[in-house]
């Protein structure tokens, strides 16, 4: 079975409070990015492998989420051994939920290939052990998320007819480096209200609570989000903690700049 996992980007992000676990509760508003998708392909075998190619994955096989994905049914649902080939086009650590999007593609596939017959809810139960945003890709819809990432609520986002542009820089932000720049602090914005209106309207309020101490550290992050405005960008943002940003424009921008991909929403 052959399966595209898509990346998301993050429609503002505050980091809302400090949790007694370690982790921080967060509001953010996740948007899927369909036009850039690693490729996975997924197969019944007789003994259990794992490959990849394309853009380097920064982890050893046995911490990659597609192996923990199958494992963690095999376990469960005693699954035959599976060949897993994952070929990456969405740079890894670079907030742009690939590695999420590859585990919950995984656990979509394999409740396919086996016939194992479990519902939505139950894959985001499977898909929240893996990762905290690994839940949004089962829907894979515009959502709200709360808590860790994984609580989430349908949110109208309506993109058509824009260009979204994504510039990811050759700088890596670790997730503990960009927690630690950010003060927690309750979210004065409602986000589903705000990314309900036009792009336009979000520039003053749709912020993203790592950008001020990430930017401060790595300018050239700032930058790209500069160029995307002077470029004709309606909305530009960081997504996640970086150290993708991405440009949101009405019409189809000329970008002689960076590494870049652009897409039709």
């Amino acid at each position: 079975m052959l399966v595209f996992p898509n990346a998301k980007i993050n429609l503002g992000l505050n980091v809302a409070a400090k949790r007694p676990d370690g982790y921080h509760d967060i509001e953010t508003v996740f948007f899927p990015v369909l036009g850039l998708a690693d490729a996975l392909e997924v197969v019944e075998s007789a003994s259990f492998s794992f490959a990849t190619s394309g853009l380097p994955v920064d982890c050893r096989p046995d911490d990659n989420l597609c192996v923990k994905a199958y494992r963690m049914l095999a376990n469960i649902y005693n699954l035959p051994p599976a060949a897993i080939h994952l070929h990456k086009t969405i740079p890894s650590g670079a907030g742009l939920g690939g590695g999420s999007s590859d585990a919950s593609f995984t656990l979509v596939a394999l409740n396919e290939i086996f016939d194992l017959r479990l519902n939505a809810d139950t894959l985001k139960s499977f898909a929240a052990k893996l990762g905290s945003d690994c839940p949004f890709f089962i829907d894979n819809v515009p959502a709200k998320a709360s808590g860790r990432g994984e609580i989430l609520a349908a949110t109208n986002v309506n993109l058509n007819g824009t260009w979204l542009s994504i510039a990811t820089p050759d700088i890596h932000v670790g997730t503990r480096e960009a927690y630690a720049g950010v003060t927690p602090k309750p979210s004065v914005v409602d986000l589903a209200a705000t990314v309900g209106k036009p792009p336009e309207e979000w520039k003053n309020t749709l912020q993203n609570d790592f950008e001020p101490s990430i930017f401060a550290r790595y300018p050239a992050i700032a930058r790209i989000k500069e160029l995307f405005y002077e470029s004709g960008a309606v909305y530009a943002s960081m997504s996640g903690s970086g150290a993708s940003v991405f440009g949101i424009f009405r019409e189809k921008p000329e970008l002689p700049f960076f590494k870049w991909l652009i897409v039709n929403c």
